[in-house]
């Protein structure tokens, strides 16, 4: 049986290894599964497509942008919402940008998916950090060369007014910047057709999840059944299991697998 194999930011600095800014643990063995994976099953693999989270240094999601009322810096992971910065309790470090980020949490909050979450500096295009995982590297070109076509890449999260967990689309569409909108190509790289989709990456509790929700929006009922989450290829970050647990619950809810990368492969040995 054949396959697309969607890959989402499988990055360095999503991996618990040393120099890593973000690292989710469990997802450098998650990486080395999915690298045997891709190996065992290159044969079966008809496209692969990867998105890459890709950021400059400043963002309205990172440590960079904010300052607490005392001028200090927002610790990582602390969570801002629209009244916090009427209050004065956090504003942006370039005062100039306030109304924009008070427009931009007002639009967060009414969607009702996230509240702002201020993230450590992480995958700055043009680091290690922001580079694949070695191993998926090496099976990724191994894969290119014996195909003789290259597998798809898609950076998101290049605008730094507007946060990107989906590859889809950002949490707020800026209607100045066509890239935060609805990536209609990804979509359509990502349907299975008549085939598998397998999907990997991190993190299963943020971008894996935000990723598959959207796409499953826009799948047929049939297409959805042939989605299948490589459960042993992803990991949650830290403190949101239950978040991951919940996705895993709703995506199962709507046809999609939930298996190990063991059992897909042995699906996809099935002729």
């Amino acid at each position: 049986m054949n396959a697309r194999l969607l890959i989402i930011d499988p990055q360095n600095d999503f991996c618990d290894v040393p120099g890593a800014a973000l690292p989710v643990t469990g997802a450098n063995a998650d990486m080395q599964r999915l690298a045997q994976l891709m190996e065992k099953a290159s044969a079966e693999l008809t496209h692969i497509t990867v998105t890459l989270d890709s950021h400059a240094s400043i963002g309205i999601e990172r440590t960079t942008f904010w300052a607490q009322a005392n001028g200090e810096a927002v610790p990582p992971f602390t969570q801002i919402v629209e009244s916090d910065v009427r209050e004065g309790r956090f504003h942006p470090r370039d005062t100039t940008l306030k109304g924009a980020a008070l427009a931009y949490m007002r639009k967060l909050e009414q969607g009702g998916r996230y509240r702002l979450m201020v993230w450590p500096v992480h995958c700055v295009l043009g680091t290690w950090g922001h580079n694949i995982h070695d191993d998926v590297a090496r099976q990724l070109a191994h894969w290119e060369q014996q195909r003789q076509r290259p597998a798809s890449r898609i950076l998101k999260g290049l605008n730094s007014m507007t946060e990107q967990y989906s590859a889809i689309r950002a949490e707020v569409p800026l209607e100045e910047d066509e890239s935060t909108h609805t990536n209609r190509a990804l979509i359509e790289l990502a349907r299975p057709g008549s085939e598998l989709l397998l999907v990997a990456g991190e993190a299963a509790s943020h971008c894996v999840a935000a990723t598959v929700q959207h796409l499953l929006q826009v799948l047929t009922p049939a297409e959805r059944q042939r989605v299948v989450l490589l459960a042993d290829c992803m990991s949650a970050v830290s403190g949101f299991q239950p978040q991951t647990d919940a996705f895993f619950e709703d995506a199962a809810a709507q046809g999609a697998r939930i298996m190990n990368s063991e059992t897909a492969l042995s699906e996809l040995a099935r002729q």
